[in-house]
């Protein structure tokens, strides 16, 4: 392999005409220039260079190789300014992975702000259930990965450095004409003569309301299984049942429904940041994560 500084100082011989030209615009010295010139030779085992009237001219080889030498140096400048392109987040793309509540009421939020600020950065955006959330960010396939947990189901602190980004309570969803629509806040113990909508397909809010009715001294009626929080709350504002839900997941709520604070007692999920701990991360990453993080603090007041 030739060497770069090598090349460099050839072509500044050929450019200049001088070994003194060539060290003074380098910040060599004369000695120095002529030093690393006899190793290029030795590299490339012939002469490139000849003593002339007026200084150095270049032979056959030295005027093919200063050719060569003038695009690769080129290339190598343009590659530093492509790298400080991305330092700068003037450029570059950003891989991220969320979750469908986070995504249809934290998310955008962060996003329109982002964009704001570093118009020219591509964001690449899934949304996708929990474990294969988790998968992506192993596999690569996504830098960041918005995630939840509660205290009974812990994340992965093995692979994945977490940030917590916010807490948010559990909250009571009830149709508008049900009893305890009339109240801000109510104790669980006050639902359990009522039946119950609950996510589908072994989702962990399932588990949150079996420990929730446990905990006030009842088992639930489970009336209907939803594939949504949507479908949920429609389910809800016709009578079929009552809800639990995370603040996020009705932060729209539909117009049929009443939100209810559980109390300071009602269990909290933590929505966090996930990155792999193995990755070098990338300015647009770091700057995303500022920005989430100072979003988080002011999302559940």
């Amino acid at each position: 392999m030739l060497d770069i500084k090598r090349l460099q100082i050839l072509l500044a011989v050929v450019e200049g005409g001088s070994v003194t030209a060539a060290a003074d615009e380098l910040f060599y010295t004369p000695s120095g220039v002529s030093q690393q010139l006899r190793k290029l030779e030795e590299e490339v085992g012939q002469p490139l260079l000849q003593r002339h009237a007026r200084g150095m001219v270049p032979t056959d080889a030295g005027h093919i190789l200063a050719g060569h030498a003038r695009s690769i140096l080129r290339r190598m400048d343009a590659a530093i300014a492509d790298l400080d392109q991305l330092a700068g987040l003037k450029s570059g793309s950003l891989s991220l992975g969320t979750f469908p509540t986070l995504g249809s009421s934290f998310l955008p939020q962060v996003i329109s702000k982002f964009r704001k600020m570093y118009p020219s950065i591509n964001l690449d955006v899934r949304s996708t259930r929990l474990q294969e959330l988790m998968g992506l960010l192993s596999r690569g396939e996504i830098s960041l990965g918005l995630l939840w947990e509660y205290d009974w189901m812990p994340l992965n602190r093995t692979d994945f450095e977490l940030t917590t980004l916010f807490t948010e309570p559990t909250v009571l969803v009830v149709g508008a004409d049900h009893p305890l629509a009339e109240f801000d806040e109510v104790d669980m113990a006050a639902t359990s003569g009522d039946h119950w909508i609950v996510r589908a397909n072994m989702h962990p809010v399932a588990e949150l309301l079996e420990r929730s009715c446990n905990a006030a001294g009842f088992s639930p009626k489970i009336s209907f299984q939803a594939n949504d929080y949507q479908e949920a709350q429609a389910m809800v504002s016709v009578g079929l049942g009552i809800a639990l839900a995370p603040q996020s997941a009705v932060m729209n709520p539909h117009p049929g429904v009443k939100i209810l604070s559980l109390g300071s007692g009602a269990a909290a999920r933590s929505v966090v940041l996930a990155q792999r701990r193995d990755r070098v991360r990338a300015p647009a990453e770091n700057a995303f994560q500022t920005l989430l993080v100072d979003m988080g603090k002011t999302w559940i007041e």
